[in-house]
């Protein structure tokens, strides 16, 4: 019971996978850190919708074990999400402004909380919902300032909520040099666990429709309700 109530309370990825709209491209060594803020924001505003296969990395601290798991994600704001996992086990997280509901089939059980209360306790969740005024709700900076860049020279940002709440010492993003799409998100909670989401074949404005969101509990499944 405890890990699928771990999985319900951090395999929910921020949307990073936000394809900048704006014409033309900078050159990486040019922007500026207020630049690359401006562009993520600039970005999210022009977001209808959002579709992207995605990579999920935990680091269970307690046992010193990673796990990983693959599938596709869908978004359309506000506060819809579906989590479609395919490998290396099936299940869903299908989230609507009413419900969130984590459907795993091996388990015959769908896990239930209120989008409400998941909205002000998950810390991804939080920043996905403040990306639109990225620069009034979160202090922004180089996680490294003499390397801003990692290897590909992609810039990696370290974000920390400005009301001192997100739960956790600051998140970092990896933001696409050419593009402003965040490829990468990091986190770790108070336990130690380390996530890592990762977002890859990104597509924006796919006109998704909200019934995609829905679901309805199929029959002899248990029903677990989340505080």
């Amino acid at each position: 019971m405890y890990r699928n109530s771990y999985l319900f309370t951090t395999i929910i990825g921020i949307l990073m996978g936000l394809t900048c709209l704006a014409g033309g491209t900078v050159q990486a060594e040019s922007l500026s850190l207020e630049q690359i803020a401006q562009g993520l924001q600039g970005t999210y505003e022009k977001t209808t919708d959002f579709k992207a296969r995605f990579i999920q990395e935990v680091t269970l601290a307690s046992v010193n074990r990673k796990e990983r798991e693959e599938g596709t994600v869908y978004y359309k704001p506000p506060q819809r999400m579906l989590w479609d996992y395919t490998k290396p086990k099936v299940k869903k997280l299908i989230i609507n402004p009413t419900k969130a509901y984590l459907y795993v089939p091996q388990d015959h059980a769908v896990y239930v909380q209120d989008t409400g209360k998941l909205f002000k306790s998950q810390v991804l969740v939080r920043l996905l919902n403040g990306l639109g005024k990225v620069t009034e709700d979160f202090n922004l900076a180089f996680a490294n300032a003499k390397e801003p860049t990692d290897e590909g020279g992609h810039y990696r940002l370290s974000l920390t909520s400005k009301k001192g709440d997100l739960g956790v010492d600051r998140i970092l993003v990896t933001v696409h040099k050419d593009d402003f799409t965040i490829i990468q998100c990091q986190f770790s909670d108070v336990y130690g666990n380390r996530t890592a989401v990762s977002f890859l074949n990104i597509v924006i404005n796919n006109n998704l429709p909200d019934k995609l969101f829905q679901f309805k509990p199929p029959p002899k499944v248990e029903i677990y309700p989340m505080p």
